[in-house]
C-alpha cells in the first residue's frame, strides 16, 4: 500500500504559474504509474495527467496539453504536475492517484478512476482573472 500527499497548491493570477508535488510513503512509485485529477466546485472529477513508472509514457487531458507536465524524481518517491500559463477553469481541487496494477495505451484508458487503487486528499488550486 501507498499512501500519497499532495501539496503545492494555492492562488494565482491567470497565466501565472504553479508546481504541485504528490509525495509517495510506504512504498515508492519505481513500479507504479501515477495520474493526477482534478474537480471543480460543482462537478465531476476529471483527469488531467499521467506518467507510467519509467516516466516514457504520459497522457494528457486536451484541456491541458501544452499547458501542463507531468513528471516523477530519480528517486522514484514524488510526482510533479508543473501547470504553466493557469485559466480561471484549472480552478479545482487536484488529486493525485496511484496505479499498481494496469498498462494502459490510451488518454481513455489512463483516464478511468476504476485503475487507481491509491488516492491523496487533494490540494487546492485557485485561478483568478
Amino acid at each position: 500500500q501507498v499512501q500519497l500527499v499532495e501539496s503545492g497548491g494555492g492562488s494565482v493570477q491567470a497565466g501565472d504559474s504553479l508546481r504541485l508535488s504528490c509525495a509517495a510513503s510506504g512504498r515508492t512509485f519505481r513500479t507504479f504509474s501515477v495520474a493526477w485529477f482534478r474537480q471543480a466546485p460543482g462537478k465531476e472529477r476529471v483527469f488531467v495527467a499521467r506518467t507510467d513508472w519509467s516516466g516514457h509514457q504520459k497522457y494528457y487531458a486536451d484541456s491541458v496539453k501544452d499547458r501542463f507536465t507531468i513528471s516523477k524524481n530519480d528517486a522514484g518517491n514524488t510526482i510533479y504536475l508543473l501547470m504553466n500559463n493557469l485559466k480561471p477553469e484549472d480552478t479545482a481541487i487536484y488529486y493525485c492517484a496511484a496505479d499498481d496494477r494496469t498498462t494502459v495505451y490510451s488518454t481513455a484508458a489512463a483516464a478511468t478512476e476504476g485503475r487507481y487503487t491509491n488516492w491523496g486528499q487533494g490540494t487546492q488550486v485557485s485561478v483568478s482573472s
